[in-house]
């Protein structure tokens, strides 16, 4: 079974199962699925706001689609879930990113 549709077959038991969402979303960006792997990590963010690495990924994902502008938007909610969680590692990265897209 390949790993996309294991991830898949984990979350129809456990829905709820982050880090196996976070994986599948992970592995539809590998494929270039990237709106697929939106639609992952945007209802981990839904369902677990301070989960950072899901704003960071969806914002990358949100890049390559072009939409830098909402891109910065999941940045930004990514370094306030950074603040909520003391995690400053993440803040940076979240922050760089903002940095990087093009004005």
């Amino acid at each position: 079974m390949d790993r996309i549709a294991a991830l898949r077959t984990m979350l129809e038991g456990n829905p709820a199962n982050h880090f196996a969402r976070y994986g599948l979303a992970l592995e539809l960006v590998k494929i270039g699925d990237d709106r697929s792997a939106l639609a992952e990590f945007r209802r981990i963010m839904a369902d677990n706001p301070d989960y950072q690495a899901a704003y960071f990924h969806a914002g990358k994902a949100l890049e390559r689609l072009g939409e830098g502008d909402e891109a910065r938007a999941i940045y930004v909610e990514g370094v306030k879930a950074s603040f909520r969680t003391g995690n400053t590692h993440a803040r940076s990265e979240l922050e760089a990113a903002i940095e990087e897209i093009p004005t």
